[in-house]
C-alpha cells in the first residue's frame, strides 16, 4: 500500500506540520472595497471587486495568498480528512493498473495511459491487440528536470499506421499543452515540441507524416486574448513548427464567417477520406465545412459549407458514401438520419433511428454490419440496441447487468468490433465486447476491477420530485440499505445542470466515503443538463437558467418534507458553471443548506466573457451586449446577489491558479463579497490551489486532496462527530 511509504510519510509529517499551526494562522482580513458602478440597458449594478479582475497587482495577490493560506490550515485541520485521504489510497491500492485514454488504430493496436498505485499520473503504453505484449513509451514526470513541476499527458493521438503517436503533455492543471511526437518502433521522440495547444489532439494524414492541430494565441491561461482567433495548421514531421501553414481559421478564410471566439478545428476523417472543419463553441449545434482530403495539398483548401446551426447537427458519422446524423430537429429526444456525402440534404434524409418518446437517444455507433445505440430514461437507466444495416428495425440487446450508463466504442464502419462500458451508482465499470454473430458479451476489461466489501449494501433511490413550477425532476439518492427517515442524515447533494450535459450514473468508490461516514449521497438532475433530452437543456439556460437552482432548491425541500435530512444536515457541491446552480440556491435559500462549496465555480457571470474562456461560452449564458441575455446574466450571477447582513450557510470557495476555463478572479470576487456581507458565525474559506487548474489533469494525489477538502468540510458542517474542529 503506498500509504506505508516514505513519501507518503513525508506527506503526512507536512500536514501534521500545517495542522500544529492553525492555532497560530490569524484569519486575514477582508478585502478593500472599490466599487465601479455601470449602467446595463437602465439597471445599475455596482460592482465592489472589479479591481481583482487584476491578477497581476500585488495587493491581489497578496489577499488571495493570505486566504490560500488560512484555508489550507483549517482544512487541514480538519480531524478525519486525513482518514479520508488514507481511504482513497487504500482504494487506489486494489487496483494494480487503471487504464485511461484508450485509443485502438485500424490494426488493432492499443495506446493507453496506465497508472499504478506507485503512480502519481499515467505513463504511457501501446500493446498490439487486447492480449498482446506491454510495452511502455513515456513517463511524463521525466519531461522537466524540475521535480517541482507536475506534468500529465492530456490527450493521445496515434497515427493511421500505428507507428507513430503525438501527445500533449501540459504542468499544474493548466491544460497549457505541449504537443510531443514519438517514433513508436525506436521509442524515439522527434525533435520539434510545439506549445499553445489546447482543445483538439493531432489528426494525422493518411501519409502518416504529417497531422492537423489547433494551436491558441498565447500560453499564458491569464491572456485574455489567449483563445480568440486560434488557427488550424498542418505540421510535416522533422520541419519547425514556425513554418507549420495555416489551413483552418478566420484569418485564412474570412468568407466562411469563423468568428474570434470560435475553436477552428479541421481534422481528416479516414472512414470518408474527407477533411471536416468545426468551428467550435460551446453551442451544441455543429457548424462543419467540409473538402475531399486531396484539398490539403492546394494553397488554399476549397471549403464548402456542409452543416449550419439551424440544422440542429449535434454529432455525425460518416462512412465512404453516407452521413448519419444525431439531432433534436423536430425531435427533442433525439433521432438519427441519413444523407448521401456527395449530395447532403438533411431535409430529403432518411430516418434511421426515429425518435423515442419514452427515452432519450444518446449515442449511436456505426460498424461493418449495423448501428448500436442507446437509450435512457431520465438519465438514469438505459438499455442498448443493435440494428443491421438491412433492417428497419432495432432489437434490444439484453445487457450483462442493469446499467445506468452505457458507453459504446467501435473501429468505424469498416470493422465489426463493438465495446460496450456499462456501470451504476453502486456498479463499477465493466467493458465487454459483443459478438453479433453468437449475441454474446465477453469481458474484456482494461483496467482492473477492485472488490469494495465496504458498499455491499448500498442501493440506489430514484424519484422524481415536483420543481417550483410543477415540473418534475429526476432525483438519484445513494445511501445504505435501511436508510431511516428521522431527519437526521447528513446529505451530499451534487448536480451541474448546463450544457445539456447529463449527470449519468457513475460509479466513484472517493465519493462514495460520503456514504461511508453515515450519509446520503444525492444527485440532482436539474434543468439545463440533457437529461430529459434537449428540451430539458433549453429549459436551463440563458433567459430560462434560474429553474436550474429553483430545481436544486426543490430537491432540498424533498428531502426535507420526507424526513430524510433537515436544513442543518444538507451540504451541496458543485464545480464550474455548476457555480451557478449551488451559489444561486444558496444566495435565494440561504436558510436551507448548512454548507455550500462551488469548485472552481463561475460565480461572476455578467463579466464571465472579460475572461479569457468567456466569449466562447456566450452560446450557454448570453452576452452582456444583448439587453435581454444582460438581464439574464444578472439574474444567474450569485456574486451580485450576496447581500448584507445575511446569514449564510459555511463556504467552501475553491479556485485554481492556472485554471483556463474559469479565471480565478470569478471565484474570488466571490469569496470576499461574501465574508464582507455573512451575518452568521459560519467560515467562509476560499482555497485557490497554485498547483491546479480545472480539475483536469491533476496529479492523483491532487485529487485526493481536493475531495478529501469537499467531504471533511461538509461533513464539519453537516455535525459528523468525527470531522470537528476545535
Amino acid at each position: 500500500m503506498k500509504s506505508k511509504t516514505i513519501l507518503f510519510g513525508l506527506a503526512i509529517l507536512l500536514m501534521a506540520q500545517c495542522t500544529t499551526k492553525v492555532e497560530e494562522q490569524e484569519k486575514p482580513p477582508l478585502a478593500a472595497v472599490d466599487p465601479v458602478e455601470e449602467v446595463y440597458f437602465g439597471k445599475t449594478v455596482s460592482d465592489p471587486y472589479r479591481y481583482m479582475e487584476n491578477l497581476e497587482d500585488p495587493a491581489v495577490q497578496e489577499w488571495i495568498k493570505s486566504q490560500a493560506d488560512y484555508s489550507r490550515s483549517v482544512l487541514n485541520s480538519i480531524p478525519g480528512r486525513q482518514r479520508l485521504i488514507d481511504n482513497m489510497r487504500d482504494f487506489d491500492s486494489r487496483i494494480s493498473s487503471n487504464i485511461s485514454y484508450l485509443r485502438i488504430t485500424d490494426d488493432n493496436r492499443y495506446f493507453y495511459l496506465k497508472t499504478t498505485p506507485a503512480d502519481e499520473t499515467g505513463k504511457l503504453f501501446y500493446r498490439d491487440g487486447y492480449g498482446g505484449q506491454e510495452s511502455f513509451l513515456f513517463d511524463p514526470t521525466t519531461f522537466d528536470t524540475d521535480t517541482t513541476q507536475k506534468y500529465v499527458i492530456s490527450g493521445l493521438s496515434p497515427s493511421n499506421d500505428g507507428n507513430k503517436i503525438a501527445f500533449e503533455i501540459a504542468k499544474g492543471g493548466s491544460e497549457s499543452s505541449t504537443l510531443l511526437i514519438m517514433d513508436v518502433e525506436k521509442k524515439e521522440l522527434f525533435p520539434e515540441q510545439i506549445d499553445r495547444c489546447w482543445f483538439a489532439s493531432a489528426s494525422w494524414l493518411p501519409d502518416d507524416k504529417s497531422f492537423l492541430f489547433n494551436r491558441l494565441q498565447s500560453a499564458d491561461v491569464h491572456d485574455e486574448n489567449r483563445e480568440k482567433d486560434s488557427k488550424t495548421y498542418l505540421h510535416t514531421l522533422g520541419t519547425d513548427p514556425a513554418s507549420d501553414r495555416d489551413v483552418f481559421s478566420r484569418a485564412a478564410y474570412p468568407e466562411l464567417g469563423i468568428k474570434p471566439e470560435d475553436f477552428p478545428v479541421a481534422i481528416y476523417d479516414k472512414d470518408s477520406r474527407h477533411l471536416f472543419g468545426y468551428a467550435y463553441t460551446v453551442d451544441n449545434r455543429l457548424r462543419v465545412f467540409y473538402a475531399p482530403a486531396g484539398e490539403i495539398n492546394k494553397d488554399k483548401i476549397n471549403w464548402k459549407q456542409l452543416f449550419k446551426q439551424e440544422d440542429e447537427v449535434y454529432n455525425f458519422s460518416a462512412t465512404k458514401k453516407h452521413l448519419y446524423i444525431y439531432t433534436p430537429k423536430g425531435a427533442p429526444n433525439f433521432k438519427v438520419l441519413k444523407t448521401t456525402l456527395a449530395n447532403p440534404d438533411l431535409s430529403t434524409a432518411e430516418v434511421v433511428v426515429a425518435e423515442d418518446p419514452n427515452a432519450i437517444l444518446t449515442d449511436f455507433k456505426l460498424t461493418q454490419e449495423g448501428l448500436f445505440y442507446t437509450l435512457s430514461k431520465n438519465g438514469v437507466q438505459s438499455k442498448l440496441y443493435y440494428q443491421p444495416y438491412t433492417a428497419k428495425k432495432a432489437t434490444e440487446l439484453e445487457l450483462p447487468f442493469a446499467a445506468g450508463s452505457v458507453y459504446l466504442r467501435t473501429r468505424g464502419f469498416k470493422f465489426d468490433d463493438v465495446w460496450v462500458v456499462i456501470a451504476g451508482w453502486v456498479s463499477d465499470y465493466q467493458r465487454y465486447r459483443y459478438t453479433t454473430a453468437k449475441n454474446e458479451f465477453k469481458l474484456e476489461n482494461l483496467s482492473d476491477v477492485a472488490e469494495y466489501p465496504e458498499f455491499t449494501d448500498l442501493m440506489a433511490e430514484e424519484v422524481m420530485v415536483k420543481s417550483h413550477d410543477g415540473v418534475m425532476v429526476p432525483f438519484s439518492m445513494i445511501h445504505r440499505k435501511g436508510v431511516k427517515r428521522d431527519g437526521n442524515n447528513p446529505v451530499l447533494i451534487f448536480g451541474y445542470g448546463a450544457y445539456g450535459s447529463s449527470m449519468n450514473p457513475f460509479f466513484w468508490p472517493d465519493l462514495l466515503l460520503w456514504v461511508n461516514e453515515g450519509g446520503i449521497l444525492a444527485i440532482a438532475h436539474v434543468r439545463g443538463g440533457g437529461e430529459l433530452g434537449d428540451q430539458w437543456h433549453k429549459a436551463g439556460f440563458k433567459t430560462t437558467k434560474p429553474n436550474t437552482w429553483k430545481d436544486l432548491i426543490a430537491c432540498s425541500e424533498y428531502l426535507i418534507s420526507e424526513k430524510y435530512t433537515s436544513p442543518k444536515k444538507i451540504a451541496i457541491y458543485s464545480a464550474s458553471a455548476g457555480g451557478i446552480l449551488v451559489g444561486r440556491a444558496m444566495t435565494e435559500r440561504p436558510d436551507l443548506f448548512a454548507a455550500v462549496i462551488p469548485g472552481v465555480g463561475c460565480m461572476n457571470t455578467l463579466r464571465g466573457e472579460n475572461s479569457p474562456n468567456g466569449p466562447v461560452n456566450i452560446p450557454e449564458f448570453g452576452t452582456s451586449k444583448d439587453s435581454v441575455e444582460c438581464m439574464a446574466l444578472i439574474e444567474m450571477d450569485s456574486y451580485l446577489h450576496l447581500e448584507d447582513g445575511v446569514k449564510y450557510p459555511a463556504t467552501l470557495v475553491t479556485a485554481g491558479m492556472n485554471d483556463p476555463r474559469v479565471i480565478a478572479w470569478q471565484p474570488a470576487k466571490f469569496a470576499a463579497r461574501l465574508q464582507a456581507a455573512n451575518a452568521s458565525d459560519r467560515p467562509v474559506l476560499f482555497w485557490a490551489d497554485y498547483e491546479a487548474g480545472h480539475g483536469i489533469g491533476n496529479t492523483k494525489s491532487k485529487r485526493f486532496e481536493s475531495l478529501s477538502d469537499v467531504l471533511s468540510f461538509a461533513l464539519w458542517q453537516t455535525g459528523n462527530p468525527d470531522f470537528q474542529v476545535n
